[in-house]
């Protein structure tokens, strides 16, 4: 013969203190609204506007120089932000092809496309 175990059974204080504990419903916090930053604009797309305002093809230097006098863009302190922005027209060529915004108009110049 097995032997029965011994339940528990629920007694009305047992139960009480088991049964969850209703919380009181705390108003939602909520952030104050910083107001909208302007965005930085990239080399690339400040490049881009030079080109469009100026009309003609720039090498990256120059490019560089109308940003920083337009205060559309400076360097954050490299030492060659002429040959990034270089890379990175190169890379949205040859990323984008036919839709890309440069064209290469000569060695070292860069013109808009279309």
């Amino acid at each position: 013969m097995t032997a029965k175990k011994k339940t528990k059974t629920q007694t009305p204080v047992n139960a009480a203190k088991k049964a969850p504990k209703a919380k009181a419903a705390k108003p939602a916090k909520t952030k104050p609204e910083a107001p909208a930053k302007a965005t930085k604009v990239s080399a690339i797309d400040a490049a881009a506007k030079v080109l469009g305002e100026n009309g003609q093809a720039m090498n990256c230097k120059e490019m560089i120089d109308a940003m920083a006098a337009k205060k559309y863009w400076t360097s954050p302190g490299g030492k060659t932000p002429h040959a990034t922005l270089y890379s990175a027209i190169l890379r949205e060529i040859t990323a984008k092809g036919k839709d890309a915004r440069f064209k290469k108009s000569e060695r070292g110049k860069f013109a808009l496309a279309g």
